[in-house]
């Protein structure tokens, strides 16, 4: 639960750190309304997923119980799914974001068990396709060509996730057991990494030979966190 929680955290403050970059890239300043206005979307964001868990959504899908079979509930979880994300991003967020919120409302329902069961194979086919394209995204050749920083930044996330993420959860009071633990557990880099890449590439202050080797940095993180 702790891992969890810094996960979610970081996510919002990568929101915050795309704008600043942007307008550091763009501007080569940081223009303050602008990120007043990143930090208030977020929070008007946040208000309504909080709004919608605790009050809309529950009440709507309590009134609706006997038109919940199975095939309507997944069709409605998942079109409430879809319809967060494409929110998110409206509001200049990531798709990831919008699909963590609602996934995380209506985790916060009584059909949560159900809703877990009838959309597990939708989760195994997405989930399929999402760790296939990421892996057609590594280039073997990019990895042969750029082996020694592809190296170097890895061992800088591992070390470093190991040692920043055990500090801090010392100085918040857990015990060295949880926080060594912890520490491990953050040793990779997400989906935020690719769209941080491509905003940098966009913004034309990335090369476009960064973007494999952030990629390839990803995915050797992730499998090695378990180990």
């Amino acid at each position: 639960s702790l891992v969890f929680a810094v996960l979610i955290v970081e996510d919002l403050f990568a929101v915050v750190m795309m704008v600043l970059l942007s307008s550091i890239a763009i501007n080569k300043s940081l223009e303050g309304g602008e990120m007043l206005l990143s930090i208030s979307k977020l929070v008007f964001f946040l208000v309504i997923w909080f709004l919608v868990g605790v009050y809309v959504l529950p009440t709507l899908l309590n009134r609706s119980r006997r038109f919940l079979n199975n095939e309507t509930l997944l069709v409605v979880s998942m079109g409430l799914c879809l319809s967060m994300a494409v929110f998110s991003v409206l509001c200049g967020f990531s798709m990831a974001l919008g699909a963590f919120v609602m996934g995380s409302i209506l985790a916060g329902t009584s059909y949560a068990e159900r809703i877990e069961h009838v959309i597990l194979p939708v989760k195994d086919l997405f989930g399929a396709v999402f760790f296939i394209s990421v892996g057609m995204m590594v280039q073997p050749e990019v990895i042969a060509q750029y082996w020694l920083p592809i190296l170097i930044l890895s061992g800088a996330v591992i070390l470093g996730m190991i040692t920043f993420g055990t500090f801090g959860m010392l100085i918040t009071g857990q015990s060295l057991k949880v926080a060594i633990e912890s520490g491990f557990s953050l040793t990779q880099i997400g989906e935020f990494a690719f769209i941080i890449a491509s905003l940098g590439m966009s913004l034309g202050v990335l090369n476009p030979e960064i973007y494999p080797i952030v990629v390839a940095v990803s995915v050797i993180t992730t499998f090695t966190t378990p180990y």
